[in-house]
């Protein structure tokens, strides 16, 4: 089967899914750039603001990405919240939930299964997280650095910054804030590496 054939079919298979998700944009109020693609069904709630940039491309699909990380691509968004994904941004199959910002640099990668929270959800106080209302759980901003790269199943939690270019090993529990240029691994995660750029 030739390149051309096989684009068509792709295109055909992912039309309803691409259309289900322009209709999606527009009521829950998602501001997109230009050359933007998504392969799956998204699944938004935004109480907030989603901005999704110019040739950002999202896998929401077991089938675009089948490597067993799950297989959607989640985004909410609380009141006051935002998440801001910058421009040729790619990202499979993650979990993004904000209630102050998550933001992502330009040419970052966002490995399957990934999770980001910038929340804790749930008071770690009991009796506040047992309350009616239930007492407000911490929440501190998260950062993706340009052309950073986070591996496959890792979590980024709250007030977490990873610097321009870092590498974070799959599978590991991030904590603290990762610099500029290094490889981070583990849970919770911890320097193992530099960049080497030549």
């Amino acid at each position: 089967m030739n390149k051309v054939v096989k684009r068509i079919l792709r295109y055909l298979y992912y039309f309803p899914s691409t259309f289900c998700n322009k209709i999606n944009y527009f009521f829950k109020k998602v501001t997109v750039g230009k050359g933007h693609e998504t392969k799956g069904l998204l699944c938004i709630k935004n109480n907030g603001k989603i901005h999704i940039g110019n040739n950002v491309r999202i896998n929401s699909s077991g089938k675009a990405n089948p490597i067993g990380f799950g297989d959607k691509t989640y985004f909410q968004v609380f009141k006051n919240g935002e998440i801001i994904i910058a421009d040729n941004v790619r990202m499979s199959n993650c979990a993004i939930t904000s209630q102050t910002a998550v933001k992502i640099g330009e040419y970052a990668r966002i490995g399957a299964g990934v999770k980001i929270y910038d929340t804790d959800f749930h008071s770690i106080d009991p009796y506040l997280r047992t309350s009616v209302p239930e007492g407000k759980p911490v929440s501190k901003p998260v950062e993706i650095g340009e052309y950073a790269f986070i591996g496959a199943g890792s979590i980024i939690l709250k007030g977490v910054s990873i610097g321009k270019y870092s590498v974070i090993g799959a599978g590991s529990v991030v904590t603290k804030n990762v610099p500029d240029g290094e490889i981070w691994g583990g849970n919770p995660a911890k320097r193992i590496g530099i960049i080497n750029s030549d």
